[in-house]
């Protein structure tokens, strides 16, 4: 135990505590917009139970990853279609297209629901939507989506699973304190849930570059990265992605604030 209090690991937990903080605002957004898809007596519940369950795999991923890094890095096929799509496809490869497609695929549909919907309050508390436990299966799927690269992260910084876990466990914690609170915003603030799902929409495409240098990174070989058409896929970096993000969220601020200003004026014109 004493091995593990050193100045070393605890700058450690320190800095992955603010990686997972970081690297987790998508995924709390996700859990947040997710969980109103489930019965409204039980969505706080869901949220609650798809956290806990979704921490405790993580840390299962975390142990697992140690052990198996080595085999999951390994390329399992290494395209040569010249011209066409070059380059190596391992594990991580297939979890970030798969995630980030998906998560495309969920922003797409739900921006679909809120322009085909008629009467939105009547939609939103009296639609039957998704059961509890298929809202909380999802939710753990898409937090271990999202884990990955935070994982992967996490390991580039230390090896020693007792601070690694830990971390994981304080960042789980700290969604269970914020996940009511963001649900609450976006359910008296309608407006932001677009927002949110535009931020799930820019998370996806993150993910879907990620996959273009998992296999390279993992092998210390450039020759692995991803190229379509002969141009590489690269991941959007996250100073760019939290730029985008709170681009987003400006023009969000600015035009709900000139949405506001433009109705007053035209109800007191109406009154004059």
């Amino acid at each position: 135990m004493a091995d593990l209090l050193t100045i070393e690991n605890l700058g450690n937990l320190l800095m992955l505590c603010f990686l997972q903080a970081v690297l987790g605002f998508d995924n709390l957004l996700y859990i947040s917009i997710e969980s109103q898809r489930a019965p409204v007596a039980k969505q706080a519940s869901v949220r609650r139970w798809g956290i806990i369950v979704a921490v405790a795999l993580r840390v299962v991923l975390l142990f697992v990853m140690i052990r198996l890094i080595d085999a999951m890095a390994e390329p399992f096929v290494v395209l040569d279609w010249t011209g066409v799509i070059t380059g190596g496809i391992n594990f991580a490869t297939c979890v970030f297209v798969i995630g980030g497609i998906f998560i495309m695929y969920t922003a797409v549909k739900e921006i679909g629901h809120m322009l085909t919907i008629h009467n939105l309050d009547t939609d939103v508390e009296q639609k039957s939507g998704k059961s509890a436990m298929q809202v909380v299966v999802m939710i753990v799927i898409m937090n271990l989506i999202f884990s990955f690269d935070s994982v992967l992260s996490a390991l580039a910084i230390t090896d020693v699973f007792p601070i690694l876990a830990a971390a994981i466990l304080l960042s789980g914690l700290a969604m269970l304190l914020l996940a009511d609170g963001v649900t609450k915003f976006l359910e008296s603030n309608r407006m932001y849930e677009v927002l949110g799902l535009f931020i799930l929409l820019i998370v996806g495409v993150v993910l879907i570059g990620e996959a273009g240098q998992a296999a390279a990174h993992a092998m210390h070989d450039d020759t692995l990265a991803l190229r379509l058409f002969g141009y590489e896929v690269i991941p959007m970096s996250k100073t760019t992605f939290y730029f985008s993000v709170l681009v987003l969220v400006a023009v969000e601020i600015i035009q709900s604030g000139y949405t506001r200003k433009l109705n007053a004026e035209r109800r007191t014109g109406a009154k004059h």
